[in-house]
């Protein structure tokens, strides 16, 4: 469950209701979750709960899909898909898999994301994109020169500018996302204690006390 309320069908501000309208037909998102690509829908009925905040969002999801991008869709993607993978959100790591896919990328690059360091099936400018997104993601914005030099010689700096948005925009949805446990991201922290056996010793590395 998200740790956040969420917001019905009934209660969602005018463009959620047209959203919602899109998403989910004439249910109630909250009582009957499903979108058609899987997901349960709980984003935007989480984010509904700030008016301002959902239509904010919309905006940046409209501004990355307007014709009126340079940056290339593969490219614009590739940024996305591995911002997801590298900031560990499921939603926007599997969501952006079928948008890779809706932009012409192969089924060998997308299954090499998490390896692209490795893989041969990107071209420089690819491989490029994917080590800026490592920067940004990975590195929080420190971005070798020579990987910039690449960028800056195979795209204008509008083309870098949109790039470097976009991917800094859906690194923010993702950590979003795991944070309020959305969607695919609503998973339980893997880092516990495993108990020891039992009659076993607290101090786990009393060995070294009898050497």
């Amino acid at each position: 469950m998200p740790r956040l309320r969420e917001v019905s069908k009934a209660d969602a501000h005018p463009l959620a209701q047209t959203i919602y309208k899109v998403l989910f037909g004439e249910r109630d998102p909250v009582k009957e979750p499903g979108t058609a690509t899987g997901t349960p829908g709980n984003w935007w009925t989480v984010f509904a709960v700030v008016p301002d905040a959902f239509d904010h969002a919309v905006a940046g999801f409209q501004f990355y899909r307007s014709p009126n991008r340079k940056i290339s869709p593969k490219l614009r993607e590739l940024g996305q898909i591995r911002a997801g993978w590298a900031r560990a959100s499921q939603f926007v790591f599997s969501q952006h898999c079928k948008a890779c896919r809706d932009v012409g990328l192969t089924e060998e690059q997308i299954q090499a994301i998490p390896h692209w360091q490795v893989a041969d099936c990107y071209s420089e400018i690819e491989r490029a994109v994917l080590a800026y997104t490592d920067g940004l993601v990975l590195s929080g914005g420190r971005v070798a020169d020579g990987v910039f030099e690449v960028l800056k010689k195979h795209l204008s700096d509008e083309e870098i500018l949109e790039l470097t948005y976009i991917t800094a925009l859906y690194d923010f949805h993702a950590v979003i996302s795991k944070a309020l446990r959305l969607e695919y991201d609503d998973v339980d922290d893997r880092i516990v204690e495993i108990p020891a056996p039992d009659g076993q010793a607290a101090d786990v590395m009393n060995m070294v006390d009898r050497t």
